[in-house]
């Protein structure tokens, strides 16, 4: 009965899709407001029903119905109660169903926060995210069901890809979901913008909390899918330009040069059709993104559907939404009038170069991604892996990452390039003493990867020097700079924390390439190795039985100097259902760097009547700790930058007068 419930709501949540997205917009067409006012109680309906549904596919895996077959095909009696429910979106119809959810929920976001936007603006920014809502439960209901009954019902469900058995699998999918989903509304506010034929700066204020949001969202789902790939996975890395890696990281720079490009249309109402066509092209990748997981044309651990008729679906879905939404830009875009100038040195320029990057940036890792799948449709098989990657993306960010440390210390409008020098010497002093410092603590390293980790303090070392100018440091009473510290307004706050945890990433990655240290040796119980100035000794490795796996536990004492300073535990664990053999990397985190540890089967190299010998995989990574700080500090940022009452009471305030002159 649960599932018929949470299919019903289902049904009834496509229909008041449908009818938000017709009734509203054209009330706005025709000035209509009854048919207008009916797009926030239709938002709210719709996604209260897709609440009930969620909730219902909820329950029926909590209980382990397996009458019902997208529980069966993913969920085990034996299963932690955590992962029966992640495992509601850990595949294809879940996460679609999520998806709709997510979409549903935003919808009603507006309908509740957008109170005072223009009633025709807010009827067609609804209507339009109705229409989206719309393809993807017609996806859901007729391609991607997830309350299909079985008869009769199995006993035991085949249980969720272990992989995805990990707490930050757990969260890592709604995380970005939340970001892909949530620009979603930044591409209704443009097509909304179009159809009136206005842009100007209250909406660049209108679309500017929403994309923050998406932003903070991608980010930390980004981060979260970084952290699981580097301790579960067990290669020791934390990006593979996967596929599906390179479907969230596009969004995120495309919704990265969106926020910077706003910011222009607000202050100066230039850069207009730009901005518009980043809102439609940040969207249209995530879209992209969700073809390239859920289409069958990829073999990934990210991957969900091989069905090729959900892929037809979703490539005629793309085609319409993304060419119907360039059309009416194409058409639309030439009434968009450009404001107020500015000169190439000032703080709009540096944002129009940062624009300039990032766009190039997401261009090379689209041509990556798509070329390999676009040749295998030709019948030839082409790989793009890191090397290009690195050669042409990192090239785009090094140039990036120095203007965004120097366009703050410009002036709006019009800078002054010549008093640049005397503003930023004390970051260049910072530059110089901590790149000595960290070669001197671990030695040289590659001339590309110094400069990277040059870039990454350059970046940190503006901040601290530009946020110091801010609040008068050193140049007035520390009472005086403390009080201006108070009352600097938490949008400068979550630029300088953003752009400051921007720069720990960019350390990270450097410094955790330049010099990680690695040793890959057959050891048995009471071998040692030595790793820097650690020396690692395996002591001993048991079977053990887990929740719902058996594994074996090695264990690792950690000396420095002689004394023992950790222990590690890495696993190699053994799942039945369905048979699949993970890898738990241990990991012992400094300030310094990781202590990472991976154990493995030695297969043919035991020798009959010898102890058993083991695989084994040891890791120094200098600073890699400081990557997801630095990532948690820009999602920090962010979420200061949302709750700056600027983006709130200013809309609100302005809004309220443009309603009035409507």
């Amino acid at each position: 009965m649960i599932a018929e419930i949470g299919h019903f709501a289902l049904i009834i949540a496509l229909m008041l899709a449908v009818a938000q997205s017709m009734a509203p917009l054209y009330g706005a067409w025709r000035r209509n407001a009854t048919l207008m006012a009916l797009c926030s109680p239709l938002a709210w309906g719709q996604f209260l029903l897709l609440g009930v549904s969620f909730l219902c596919l909820t329950y029926l895996y909590v209980v382990s119905d397996f009458s019902v077959q997208n529980v069966f095909l993913n969920s085990h009696t034996q299963k932690p109660l955590l992962y029966k429910v992640s495992g509601v979106w850990g595949n294809h119809e879940g996460s679609i169903l999520l998806w709709a959810l997510i979409l549903a929920f935003f919808g009603a976001a507006v309908a509740m926060f957008g109170r005072r936007l223009p009633q025709t603006f807010k009827a067609r920014v609804l209507g339009v995210q109705a229409l989206i809502g719309v393809g993807f439960l017609s996806f859901s209901l007729f391609t991607s069901n997830p309350f299909i009954r079985l008869n009769p019902a199995p006993l035991e469900g085949q249980g969720l890809n272990p992989l995805l058995q990990d707490p930050g699998l757990a969260f890592h999918p709604p995380m970005l979901y939340l970001g892909y989903v949530g620009l979603s509304i930044a591409f209704s506010f443009a097509i909304a913008a179009l159809l009136e034929g206005r842009v100007n700066a209250l909406w660049a204020r209108w679309v500017r909390p929403w994309t923050l949001a998406a932003w903070c969202f991608l980010t930390a789902g980004i981060a979260l899918g970084s952290w699981w790939a580097y301790y579960e996975l067990g290669w020791g890395g934390w990006w593979f330009w996967d596929p599906v890696e390179n479907a969230s990281l596009m969004p995120w720079l495309a919704a990265t040069a969106l926020l910077h490009s706003a910011i222009v249309v607000e202050k100066r109402e230039t850069l207009k059709s730009w901005t518009v066509l980043l809102a439609i092209v940040a969207f249209s990748l995530s879209l992209l993104g969700t073809f390239i997981v859920r289409s069958g044309v990829l073999n990934s651990v990210h991957a969900f559907a091989s069905d090729p008729t959900r892929g037809v679906y979703i490539l005629g879905f793309l085609f319409v939404v993304v060419g119907g939404s360039l059309v009416l830009y194409a058409v639309r875009a030439s009434t968009l009038q450009a404001g107020g100038m500015f000169a190439a040195v000032s703080r709009e320029g540096g944002l129009v170069w940062n624009n300039l990057f990032l766009a190039a940036a997401t261009g090379t890792v689209l041509f990556g991604t798509l070329f390999p799948m676009l040749a295998d449709a030709f019948g030839y098989k082409v790989s793009v892996a890191a090397p290009y990657f690195n050669a042409v993306f990192v090239p785009l960010m090094i140039p990036l990452l120095l203007v965004m440390a120097v366009g703050p210390f410009l002036a709006w409008k019009r800078g002054n390039i010549a008093a640049l020098p005397g503003r930023i010497w004390p970051a260049v002093i910072l530059l110089l003493v901590g790149l000595g410092l960290a070669i001197w603590w671990q030695g040289a390293a590659a001339p590309l990867e110094i400069l990277g980790l040059a870039t990454g303090i350059w970046l940190l070392a503006s901040v601290l020097v530009e946020l110091a100018g801010r609040i008068n440091l050193f140049r007035t009473s520390l009472g005086g700079s403390m009080k201006r510290a108070v009352d600097l307004p938490r949008g400068a706050w979550g630029m300088s924390v953003a752009h400051a945890g921007m720069g720990l990433v960019v350390i990270g990655m450097a410094a955790s390439i330049s010099w990680e240290r690695e040793v890959i040796s057959l050891k048995y119980p009471g071998d040692s190795s030595t790793l820097g100035a650690y020396e690692i000794t395996l002591q001993d490795v048991a079977l053990k039985q887990g929740p719902n796996y058996r594994y074996h536990e090695g264990t690792f004492i950690v000396r420095r100097d002689g004394a023992v300073i950790a222990t590690l535990y890495p696993e190699i664990r053994n799942y039945t259902d369905p048979v699949t053999q993970t890898t738990e990397a241990a990991i012992y985190p400094l300030i310094s760097g990781d202590l990472y540890a991976v154990i493995a089967e030695s297969g043919a190299n035991n020798i009959p009547g010898e102890p058993k010998r083991w695989g084994v995989r040891l890791y120094h990574k200098p600073l890699i700790g400081w990557m997801w700080l630095g990532a948690f500090m820009m999602f920090v940022g962010g979420g200061l930058s949302l709750s700056d009452r600027r983006l709130r009471v200013g809309v609100a305030q302005k809004a309220k007068q443009a309603e009035a002159s409507v």
